[in-house]
């Protein structure tokens, strides 16, 4: 009889312990950076920087910029320079990459043709921050990223974080002896 008489009292108190734990005080909910704002924020890095952020700590922070944002013009003014070669234009484009999975680590590396893969470096992305400058010599007239020899690179995306880059060579034709492509290496899978 008494397990009758304690059962309503217990309910009865459990609903009161209810009403009172949801009358306390709060604490207030994070405010949340939009992530536009937060993109402008955004600072592109080197991979030397970016591999250094990562021996530090296991995720890349960040940093505030006090100017005005403006495209890294030290990655890309070397691209198809006189001073350089194919083999060193490669690697800088392989660096963009990097710089776009640093600044954009939930979108992989870009996607699409030349000319999409070339608008989306140049700042028309999610977040419409340029990797490199509108009117770099290396873009031709359809937008297209393009060798020393003005022949559009080919792009093969390979995983999210690894893009085969090819050039067609001096003789502007694929599928030939003097083609020159940079393949990243990727992580050996897990045993």
């Amino acid at each position: 009889m008494t397990t009758r008489r304690l059962l309503p009292a217990l309910v009865c108190l459990l609903l009161l312990g209810l009403f009172v734990w949801w009358l306390l005080p709060r604490a207030p909910e994070p405010e949340i950076e939009p992530a536009r704002a937060r993109a402008s924020a955004i600072l592109v890095a080197t991979p030397e920087v970016a591999d250094a952020r990562r021996e530090k700590n296991s995720s890349p922070s960040p940093r505030v910029l006090t100017a005005p944002y403006e495209a890294p013009a030290s990655l890309a003014a070397e691209l198809n320079s006189p001073r350089s070669d194919i083999t060193r234009d490669l690697n800088l484009i392989n660096d963009l990459f990097t710089n776009w999975r640093i600044n954009f680590p939930r979108l992989g590396h870009p996607f699409g043709e030349n000319a999409e893969i070339t608008a989306g470096l140049i700042g028309e992305n999610p977040y419409r921050l340029p990797l490199m400058p509108r009117d770099h010599p290396a873009i031709n007239a359809a937008g297209e990223l393009t060798d020393r020899w003005g022949t559009p690179f080919l792009f093969h995306a390979l995983a999210s974080d690894r893009m085969e880059i090819r050039s067609a060579g001096p003789d502007k034709k694929f599928g030939t002896a003097d083609d020159v492509r940079l393949t990243p290496p990727g992580l050996d899978p897990p045993l």
